[in-house]
Parts: C-alpha cells; sequence; structure tokens
C-alpha cells in the first residue's frame, strides 16, 4: 500500500485577522442584522453558538465584552450570508423572508432551521450554497 505525501505547510500569521476592534464593530452589526432578520433571542443566541442570555442581554444594550475567535468566525459567515443574500434578492426584504421559507433545496426545511442547527459548519454549508446560487463557483 502507497501512502501520498502530505506537502508542509507553514503558518501564516501576517493573513489577515480580525481585531478587537473590528470584532466589536462586527458585534454591533450583527445585533442589528438579526433585528432585521426577525430573530427571536433563542434564534440569534443559537446562531453565536449558544451564547449566554446574560451576554446577549448586553450585547443588545451595546456592551459587548471580550468575542473570542469562534464568535468572531461566527459573525462573519453571517455577514457572508447576508452579503450573499443581497446580491440574491434586489430588496431585502424578500432575502429576510427566505431565511424562514421553506425550500426543497434543504429537504422542505427552511435556512433558518439549517442555521438552527447551532453548529459554525451549518452557516459554512448555507454560506456555500448561497454563494453557488449566485455563480460565485
Amino acid at each position: 500500500m502507497q501512502f501520498a505525501t502530505i506537502e508542509h505547510v507553514e503558518a501564516r500569521p501576517d493573513l489577515p485577522v480580525i481585531t478587537d476592534l473590528e470584532a466589536a464593530a462586527l458585534a454591533r452589526a450583527t445585533v442589528n442584522l438579526f433585528r432585521a432578520w426577525e430573530l427571536s433571542d433563542l434564534e440569534s443566541r443559537t446562531l453565536l453558538g449558544d451564547m449566554p442570555l446574560r451576554t446577549w442581554a448586553r450585547w443588545k444594550t451595546g456592551d459587548i465584552g471580550r468575542i473570542d475567535r469562534d464568535l468572531r468566525a461566527r459573525m462573519a459567515i453571517l455577514m457572508g450570508i447576508h452579503k450573499a443574500l443581497r446580491y440574491l434578492f434586489s430588496e431585502p426584504a424578500r432575502g429576510y423572508a427566505w431565511l424562514r421559507r421553506p425550500s426543497t433545496a434543504f429537504g422542505g426545511q427552511c435556512a433558518l432551521d439549517i442555521m438552527m442547527r447551532g453548529e459554525i459548519t451549518d452557516l459554512i454549508d448555507l454560506r456555500c450554497y448561497l454563494d453557488a446560487e449566485r455563480g460565485a463557483w
């Protein structure tokens, strides 16, 4: 049996990271996005990786604390989903409504159902689906 050789890849600390200031701005934008999407507190907290209720309540008042790497990534993916919806739907309200509309592409579930499974990979999968729909592949 032969095994393929795996190429060594160096870490890239020079690649951009989300700074603390950018993460705080992203958090404020996420709160506004969830208001536009008309998400419940439970839906919002689930999409943010099961954020504690008290933390979410503080975020809604503008009190943003420390944001870990996973949460930064989740918010960046959610903004990508928002961006893709804005490309696909000329009227923002139609895109936001699409999130709750059952789809044959998702076996009769809606996009929000997919995201509500709570895993970051579910957000990534939806983002990839939307990117493919808008012809980014």
